[in-house]
């Protein structure tokens, strides 16, 4: 078996999906002394202005994933909804890393599960639902508090009810809210905290997972996170473990990120991969020797994998459109200035035009001497806004 073939600066990369993850990687790679381009659907998308070109093309335009890929020597992807037809379009011309294998499990929550139960990995308890009748089944068996989630697409809550947590929706109301489509239901587990791993792998093999991070989510999206999680260290061994494990078995080229539940009995628990840059990670930029940006740019091109050791304590905090927002919806403009009075602080923010209540425009960063204090400085921060 012939080397991988090595990328070097100087080369171009293609990335499917032009948003903050895209523009993010994208800045990473230019620094390196990459070329890059996007595809998007959006023409003014946030990588847009820090790429060498931007394709238009919607996830399933294979005609637009196959052109980036004309002019690319390797692809890779910020979006896990590109259609498989899209891959496998852009992989005549160019290597997609990870490739259609890899995001044909992912994306569908029913394939995903199953792949994952089947190569020996915890999961929480769930049931395939395909009627009304399924879920109204699991919710009798495994309920009575339950995530429904659609078997495809959706992120940051979308696409998701919940059973059972006081309000009044039966499963014929939750199988209709989510289209009376495939879904996962998935037993509510008895959490102690979320926690993820992100893990880079090239074609050769090497593997390096950057230390967990600690997740706080509010209304299903990440609010804050913080690297190192600070978990019990045979607990941080083992989600290593598993998460080089996942890379291993599903031969991954690139970057996964392995979100898990930590139970209050001490379970650690796969609960979804995302073959991307994500944005528990977003503090890996301030946190450690190399980001999971640049982590990226070197898995997907073949080069050794960066130093991933801890440097100082970083944490991160989402800014969402609603501080662009008045109670009435009207604009206001939050005081970036009194924010970045707090020490240790930076701003990030990803060129998004529209603020939407919800929609992710940029984040803070900050550092601390402890997880702790990079948290609260980060929050601090926030509430000054």
């Amino acid at each position: 078996m012939s080397a991988p073939t090595i990328l070097l600066p100087g080369a171009t990369i293609g990335i499917l999906g032009g948003g903050q993850l895209g523009r993010m990687t994208a800045m990473a790679a230019r620094g390196l002394g990459y070329r890059v381009q996007v595809m998007d659907p959006d023409p003014s998308c946030p990588a847009r202005f820090v790429v060498d070109a931007c394709f238009e093309g919607n996830w399933n335009d294979a005609r637009a994933a196959a052109d980036l890929a004309r002019g690319s020597d390797v692809v890779t992807l910020e979006i896990e909804q590109i259609s498989l037809a899209s891959l496998e379009a852009a992989a005549k011309y160019a290597p997609v890393r990870p490739g259609a294998a890899v995001l044909r499990v992912i994306q569908d929550r029913i394939l995903q599960k199953n792949w994952l139960k089947g190569n020996g990995f915890a999961l929480g308890e769930y049931r395939m639902i395909e009627s009304e009748a399924d879920l109204a089944k699991a919710a009798a068996e495994i309920g009575p508090k339950l995530f429904v989630k659609s078997a495809r697409g959706g992120y940051d809550g979308r696409s998701q009810v919940k059973l059972g947590f006081g309000d009044p929706i039966t499963p014929a109301e939750a199988w209709n809210l989510l289209g009376k489509k495939p879904c996962v239901a998935e037993k509510a587990v008895d959490l102690e905290k979320e926690i993820s791993v992100m893990v880079a792998r090239v074609s050769s093999g090497e593997t390096k997972s950057f230390a967990s991070a600690l997740n706080h989510h509010e209304n299903q999206i990440l609010a804050w996170s913080v690297i190192p999680s600070s978990i019990d260290p045979a607990m941080e061994a083992e989600a290593q473990r598993i998460a080089c494990g996942i890379a291993d078995a599903i031969h991954l080229e690139g970057l996964l990120a392995v979100e898990m539940f930590v139970t209050k009995s001490g379970e650690l628990l796969v609960n979804e991969l995302a073959p991307r840059p994500h944005n528990s990670y977003h503090a890996s930029e301030r946190a450690c020797v190399t980001s999971q940006f640049e982590q990226a740019v070197r898995a997907v091109c073949n080069l050794p994998l960066g130093d991933v050791s801890i440097v100082q304590p970083a944490a991160i905090a989402n800014l969402l459109g609603d501080l662009w927002l008045d109670d009435d919806g009207q604009p206001r403009e939050p005081r970036f200035d009194k924010a970045l009075a707090i020490p240790g602080v930076r701003l990030h923010l990803y060129e998004k035009h529209t603020p939407r209540r919800g929609r992710k425009m940029g984040h803070l960063s900050a550092v601390g001497a402890t997880p702790d204090e990079a948290v609260q400085r980060v929050l601090v921060a926030e509430k000054l806004l």
